[in-house]
């Protein structure tokens, strides 16, 4: 019975060791989502691109004296490992684990469309629209474990066409051709939380800058950044 219970505590510590969560949306220029930051169990970031790469790795910078950038990361001084000496050459100089978290990868006989993106981290499954959806979101995030993703079709408004749409369960929405031409593209609300910038008609050091709304916003555990 106690042998029994010791295999159970160590599977569970297993697979909370591998467990990921959202931590960090970021966009950039107030416009398009840079990043997508998880944060593994050992408080490791991982911050990866809508197209299923990654981008960085390491720790959050500790708030204190010179912390100006939310998202900034330190690097991580534990355990790294790459793909190397791979029979598919595809994976060859990608991370391959960092701490206890492994990382997998779609491999050179996959779909085409998936060839060389994020397919795991830890037991996090990545999907992705594949080359048979619509050209613009082809290639695209999917799904990331329980969180979902949706984006604007071809046919919408050319100021927002392929961005995203629903991030799980936040629509989020963008100013369009038909509004002042500083702020045609950028952010217009994440769920219930709405973006107002400065206009043409605003002095001009301010035009473009957010006028209303914060620029960290903590939406169902996430934190949305706008650079």
């Amino acid at each position: 019975m106690k042998k029994l219970l010791s295999l159970f505590l160590i599977f569970f510590v297993f697979l909370n060791g591998n467990s990921q969560s959202l931590k960090y949306v970021h966009f950039s220029n107030g416009a398009d989502i840079y990043s997508l930051s998880y944060i593994t169990d050992q408080k490791i970031i991982i911050k990866i691109s809508l197209d299923g790469k990654i981008l960085e790795y390491g720790i959050d910078q500790e708030a204190g004296r010179y912390y100006s950038q939310p998202g900034k990361l330190q690097p991580y001084m534990g355990r790294i490992e790459y793909y190397t000496n791979q029979f598919d050459s595809i994976l060859n100089g990608k991370l391959k684990s960092i701490g206890i978290t492994t990382i997998t990868y779609y491999g050179s006989f996959e779909n085409k469309s998936l060839v060389g993106k994020i397919k795991s981290i830890g037991n996090m499954q990545m999907d992705y629209f594949n080359e048979f959806e619509n050209d613009g979101l082809r290639g695209k995030l999917r799904s990331a474990g329980q969180n979902r993703f949706d984006y604007y079709g071809s046919f919408e408004n050319d100021a927002y066409k392929g961005k995203i749409k629903t991030l799980g369960t936040n629509q989020i929405t963008y100013y369009s051709t038909f509004d002042d031409k500083y702020v045609q593209s950028k952010l217009k609300s994440i769920g219930s939380f709405n973006y107002v910038w400065y206009t043409s008609f605003e002095t001009t050091r301010f035009r473009a800058g957010l006028k209303s709304g914060n620029t960290q916003q903590l939406i169902d555990g996430v934190l949305y950044i706008i650079w």
